[in-house]
Protein backbone atom coordinates (compact mmCIF):
# COMPACT_ATOMS: atom_id res chain seq x y z
CA UNK A 1 0.00 0.00 0.00
CA UNK A 2 1.16 3.52 -0.87
CA UNK A 3 0.66 4.98 2.60
CA UNK A 4 2.26 2.04 4.39
CA UNK A 5 5.37 2.35 2.26
CA UNK A 6 5.45 6.11 2.72
CA UNK A 7 5.03 5.71 6.47
CA UNK A 8 7.84 3.19 6.71
CA UNK A 9 10.16 5.48 4.80
CA UNK A 10 9.20 8.43 6.99
CA UNK A 11 9.95 6.52 10.18
CA UNK A 12 13.29 5.13 9.00
CA UNK A 13 14.69 7.91 6.84
CA UNK A 14 16.28 10.03 9.56
CA UNK A 15 18.18 7.13 11.12
CA UNK A 16 19.16 5.77 7.72
CA UNK A 17 20.59 9.16 6.80
CA UNK A 18 23.16 8.72 9.54
CA UNK A 19 24.01 5.13 8.59
CA UNK A 20 24.01 5.00 4.78
CA UNK A 21 25.75 7.03 2.09
CA UNK A 22 23.52 9.83 0.84
CA UNK A 23 24.54 11.77 -2.25
CA UNK A 24 24.09 15.47 -1.54
CA UNK A 25 24.18 17.36 -4.84
CA UNK A 26 23.76 20.99 -5.89
CA UNK A 27 21.77 21.55 -9.09
CA UNK A 28 22.03 24.98 -10.76
CA UNK A 29 18.57 26.48 -11.27
CA UNK A 30 18.85 30.10 -12.39
CA UNK A 31 21.39 32.78 -11.55
CA UNK A 32 21.95 32.85 -7.79
CA UNK A 33 19.43 30.05 -7.10
CA UNK A 34 20.39 26.38 -6.68
CA UNK A 35 18.53 23.21 -5.67
CA UNK A 36 20.17 20.73 -3.31
CA UNK A 37 19.03 17.11 -3.40
CA UNK A 38 19.74 14.42 -0.85
CA UNK A 39 17.34 12.55 1.43
CA UNK A 40 14.13 14.37 2.22
CA UNK A 41 12.65 17.49 0.70
CA UNK A 42 14.54 19.40 -1.97
CA UNK A 43 16.46 22.37 -0.58
CA UNK A 44 16.50 25.76 -2.27
CA UNK A 45 19.54 28.03 -1.86
CA UNK A 46 20.16 31.64 -2.85
CA UNK A 47 23.83 32.68 -2.79
CA UNK A 48 25.35 36.13 -3.21
CA UNK A 49 26.86 39.14 -1.48
CA UNK A 50 24.16 39.24 1.21
CA UNK A 51 24.85 35.68 2.33
CA UNK A 52 23.06 32.36 1.95
CA UNK A 53 19.28 32.09 2.05
CA UNK A 54 18.18 28.47 2.53
CA UNK A 55 14.76 26.88 2.01
CA UNK A 56 14.25 23.70 4.08
CA UNK A 57 17.08 21.57 5.48
CA UNK A 58 16.19 17.84 5.29
CA UNK A 59 17.27 15.59 8.21
CA UNK A 60 19.60 16.48 11.09
CA UNK A 61 22.20 13.71 10.37
CA UNK A 62 22.77 15.29 6.93
CA UNK A 63 23.43 18.84 8.11
CA UNK A 64 27.23 18.69 7.96
CA UNK A 65 27.19 17.25 4.44
CA UNK A 66 24.58 19.75 3.29
CA UNK A 67 26.66 22.57 4.75
CA UNK A 68 29.74 21.30 2.89
CA UNK A 69 27.86 21.42 -0.42
CA UNK A 70 26.64 24.94 0.34
CA UNK A 71 30.21 26.02 1.14
CA UNK A 72 31.07 24.88 -2.37
CA UNK A 73 28.60 27.47 -3.65
CA UNK A 74 29.45 30.31 -1.27
CA UNK A 75 31.76 31.04 1.66
CA UNK A 76 29.16 33.46 3.03
CA UNK A 77 27.24 32.41 6.16
CA UNK A 78 23.75 30.91 6.09
CA UNK A 79 21.69 33.86 7.26
CA UNK A 80 18.13 32.52 6.92
CA UNK A 81 16.44 29.10 6.86
CA UNK A 82 12.85 29.25 5.63
CA UNK A 83 10.66 26.17 6.23
CA UNK A 84 7.98 25.44 3.63
CA UNK A 85 6.01 23.40 6.23
CA UNK A 86 6.51 21.41 9.43
CA UNK A 87 7.32 17.84 8.30
CA UNK A 88 10.64 16.47 9.55
CA UNK A 89 12.14 15.79 6.13
CA UNK A 90 12.05 19.58 5.61
CA UNK A 91 12.81 20.84 9.13
CA UNK A 92 15.06 18.17 10.65
CA UNK A 93 18.19 20.31 10.30
CA UNK A 94 16.68 23.42 11.89
CA UNK A 95 18.40 23.00 15.22
CA UNK A 96 21.82 22.46 13.65
CA UNK A 97 21.61 25.42 11.29
CA UNK A 98 19.99 27.61 13.94
CA UNK A 99 22.95 26.99 16.24
CA UNK A 100 25.28 28.35 13.54
CA UNK A 101 23.40 31.64 13.57
CA UNK A 102 20.76 31.19 10.87
CA UNK A 103 17.39 32.84 11.55
CA UNK A 104 14.60 30.28 11.10
CA UNK A 105 11.43 31.58 9.44
CA UNK A 106 8.08 29.86 8.77
CA UNK A 107 4.33 30.28 8.67
CA UNK A 108 2.73 30.63 12.10
CA UNK A 109 0.97 27.27 11.75
CA UNK A 110 4.29 25.55 11.09
CA UNK A 111 5.69 26.79 14.39
CA UNK A 112 2.48 25.75 16.18
CA UNK A 113 2.71 22.20 14.87
CA UNK A 114 6.43 21.91 15.56
CA UNK A 115 5.86 23.18 19.12
CA UNK A 116 3.52 20.34 20.12
CA UNK A 117 3.15 16.61 19.54
CA UNK A 118 1.38 15.83 16.28
CA UNK A 119 -0.53 12.81 15.06
CA UNK A 120 -0.27 11.80 11.41
CA UNK A 121 -3.52 9.95 10.81
CA UNK A 122 -2.46 8.47 7.46
CA UNK A 123 0.51 6.76 9.14
CA UNK A 124 -1.09 6.18 12.56
CA UNK A 125 2.03 7.77 14.03
CA UNK A 126 2.71 10.37 16.69
CA UNK A 127 5.42 12.94 16.02
CA UNK A 128 7.03 14.49 19.11
CA UNK A 129 7.42 18.24 19.48
CA UNK A 130 10.64 19.70 18.10
CA UNK A 131 13.26 21.03 20.52
CA UNK A 132 13.08 24.76 21.22
CA UNK A 133 16.25 25.44 19.22
CA UNK A 134 14.58 24.00 16.09
CA UNK A 135 11.53 26.25 16.20
CA UNK A 136 11.06 29.16 13.80
CA UNK A 137 11.82 32.47 15.54
CA UNK A 138 10.13 34.63 12.88
CA UNK A 139 6.61 33.75 11.73
CA UNK A 140 3.97 35.29 9.49
CA UNK A 141 0.39 34.48 8.48
CA UNK A 142 -0.17 35.62 4.88
CA UNK A 143 3.04 36.71 3.18
CA UNK A 144 6.49 38.16 3.69
CA UNK A 145 9.08 39.59 1.28
CA UNK A 146 12.87 39.29 1.45
CA UNK A 147 15.12 41.62 -0.54
CA UNK A 148 18.15 39.39 -0.87
CA UNK A 149 21.10 38.85 -3.19
CA UNK A 150 19.73 41.31 -5.72
CA UNK A 151 16.36 39.58 -5.89
CA UNK A 152 12.90 39.98 -4.42
CA UNK A 153 11.68 36.82 -2.68
CA UNK A 154 7.93 36.84 -2.27
CA UNK A 155 6.80 34.18 0.20
CA UNK A 156 3.08 33.48 0.37
CA UNK A 157 0.85 31.11 2.32
CA UNK A 158 -1.41 28.64 0.50
CA UNK A 159 -4.35 27.24 2.44
CA UNK A 160 -5.59 23.65 2.82
CA UNK A 161 -2.95 22.10 0.58
CA UNK A 162 -0.24 19.69 1.80
CA UNK A 163 -0.47 21.00 5.40
CA UNK A 164 -2.03 24.06 7.01
CA UNK A 165 1.29 25.95 7.06
CA UNK A 166 2.48 25.61 3.47
CA UNK A 167 4.32 28.48 1.81
CA UNK A 168 5.55 29.02 -1.74
CA UNK A 169 8.63 31.12 -2.49
CA UNK A 170 8.85 33.19 -5.66
CA UNK A 171 12.27 34.49 -6.71
CA UNK A 172 11.00 37.28 -8.96
CA UNK A 173 14.20 38.26 -10.75
CA UNK A 174 15.50 34.70 -11.06
CA UNK A 175 12.04 33.53 -12.24
CA UNK A 176 12.07 30.55 -9.89
CA UNK A 177 9.51 29.04 -7.51
CA UNK A 178 10.07 26.68 -4.61
CA UNK A 179 6.74 24.96 -3.92
CA UNK A 180 7.66 22.69 -1.04
CA UNK A 181 5.42 19.63 -0.83
CA UNK A 182 2.59 21.37 -2.64
CA UNK A 183 4.32 19.85 -5.67
CA UNK A 184 5.75 16.32 -6.11
CA UNK A 185 7.07 16.53 -9.67
CA UNK A 186 7.36 12.80 -10.39
CA UNK A 187 4.66 11.16 -8.31
CA UNK A 188 1.30 11.43 -6.58
CA UNK A 189 1.47 13.83 -3.61
CA UNK A 190 0.92 12.98 0.04
CA UNK A 191 -1.71 15.17 1.69
CA UNK A 192 -1.66 15.53 5.46
CA UNK A 193 -5.37 15.17 6.17
CA UNK A 194 -4.64 15.41 9.89
CA UNK A 195 -4.37 19.15 9.26
CA UNK A 196 -7.75 19.24 7.47
CA UNK A 197 -6.12 19.75 4.11
CA UNK A 198 -7.55 18.97 0.70
CA UNK A 199 -6.70 17.83 -2.79
CA UNK A 200 -8.53 20.89 -4.08
CA UNK A 201 -6.12 23.03 -2.08
CA UNK A 202 -3.14 21.43 -3.82
CA UNK A 203 -4.74 22.13 -7.21
CA UNK A 204 -5.44 25.72 -6.16
CA UNK A 205 -1.80 26.16 -5.16
CA UNK A 206 -0.66 24.92 -8.56
CA UNK A 207 -3.10 27.32 -10.23
CA UNK A 208 -1.67 30.23 -8.27
CA UNK A 209 1.88 29.42 -9.35
CA UNK A 210 0.84 28.78 -12.96
CA UNK A 211 -0.76 32.23 -13.09
CA UNK A 212 2.56 33.82 -12.11
CA UNK A 213 4.86 31.58 -14.15
CA UNK A 214 5.91 31.66 -17.80
CA UNK A 215 7.63 29.27 -20.18
CA UNK A 216 11.07 30.21 -18.82
CA UNK A 217 10.13 29.65 -15.16
CA UNK A 218 11.97 27.00 -13.17
CA UNK A 219 10.10 25.22 -10.36
CA UNK A 220 11.73 23.46 -7.41
CA UNK A 221 9.36 20.77 -6.12
CA UNK A 222 9.31 19.39 -2.60
CA UNK A 223 10.24 16.02 -4.09
CA UNK A 224 11.33 15.04 -7.58
CA UNK A 225 13.42 16.69 -10.28
CA UNK A 226 13.53 20.37 -11.20
CA UNK A 227 10.52 21.28 -13.33
CA UNK A 228 9.02 23.70 -15.80
CA UNK A 229 5.64 25.39 -16.00
CA UNK A 230 4.35 22.88 -18.54
CA UNK A 231 5.34 19.97 -16.29
CA UNK A 232 3.53 21.54 -13.34
CA UNK A 233 0.48 22.07 -15.54
CA UNK A 234 0.42 18.40 -16.57
CA UNK A 235 0.68 17.31 -12.90
CA UNK A 236 -2.04 19.78 -11.89
CA UNK A 237 -4.42 18.56 -14.62
CA UNK A 238 -3.88 14.96 -13.49
CA UNK A 239 -4.80 15.91 -9.93
CA UNK A 240 -7.90 17.79 -11.08
CA UNK A 241 -9.09 14.80 -13.11
CA UNK A 242 -8.63 12.45 -10.16
CA UNK A 243 -10.28 14.96 -7.83
CA UNK A 244 -13.37 15.17 -10.03
CA UNK A 245 -13.74 11.39 -10.16
CA UNK A 246 -13.27 10.85 -6.43
CA UNK A 247 -15.54 13.80 -5.62
CA UNK A 248 -18.35 12.38 -7.78
CA UNK A 249 -18.04 8.95 -6.19
CA UNK A 250 -17.88 10.34 -2.67
CA UNK A 251 -20.85 12.65 -3.29
CA UNK A 252 -22.79 9.58 -4.46
CA UNK A 253 -22.17 8.04 -1.05
CA UNK A 254 -19.46 5.58 -2.00
CA UNK A 255 -17.25 4.29 0.80
CA UNK A 256 -13.49 4.45 0.65
CA UNK A 257 -13.34 0.78 -0.33
CA UNK A 258 -15.86 1.35 -3.12
CA UNK A 259 -13.89 4.34 -4.41
CA UNK A 260 -10.68 2.30 -4.37
CA UNK A 261 -12.45 -0.47 -6.31
CA UNK A 262 -13.54 2.07 -8.96
CA UNK A 263 -9.85 2.69 -9.81
CA UNK A 264 -10.11 6.49 -10.31
CA UNK A 265 -6.36 6.76 -10.97
CA UNK A 266 -6.03 3.93 -13.52
CA UNK A 267 -5.30 6.30 -16.42
CA UNK A 268 -2.43 7.91 -14.51
CA UNK A 269 -0.81 5.15 -12.46
CA UNK A 270 1.83 4.14 -14.96
CA UNK A 271 3.33 7.65 -15.05
CA UNK A 272 2.68 9.02 -11.59
CA UNK A 273 2.82 5.94 -9.37
CA UNK A 274 5.62 4.01 -11.06
CA UNK A 275 3.31 1.18 -12.06
CA UNK A 276 2.60 0.31 -8.40
CA UNK A 277 -0.79 -0.28 -6.87
CA UNK A 278 -2.26 3.17 -6.16
CA UNK A 279 -4.94 2.01 -3.71
CA UNK A 280 -3.10 3.51 -0.76
CA UNK A 281 -2.95 6.93 -2.38
CA UNK A 282 -6.66 6.81 -3.21
CA UNK A 283 -7.29 6.00 0.45
CA UNK A 284 -5.20 9.05 1.42
CA UNK A 285 -7.01 11.47 -0.88
CA UNK A 286 -10.48 10.05 -0.06
CA UNK A 287 -10.25 12.00 3.18
CA UNK A 288 -8.86 15.02 1.32
CA UNK A 289 -11.83 15.36 -1.06
CA UNK A 290 -14.89 17.16 0.26
CA UNK A 291 -18.39 15.85 -0.51
CA UNK A 292 -19.81 19.27 -1.39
Amino acid sequence: MFTKLFALLAVLASSLAAQTPVAIKAVPVSGHVHMITGQGGNIGVSVGDDGVFMIDDQYAPLSARINKVIKGLSEKPIRFVLNTHWHADHTGGNENFGKTGAVIVAHANTRKRMSTEQFLKAFNRRVPASPKAALPVVTFTKSVTFHWNGDELNVFHVEHAHTDGDVVIHFKQANVFHMGDCYFSDRYPFIDTSSGDTLAGVVACADRVLALANQKTKIIPGHGPLSTRSQLKEWRDMLEAVHQQVHALKKAGKSVDEVIAAKPTKDFDEKWNGGRNADGWVSNIYGAVKKK
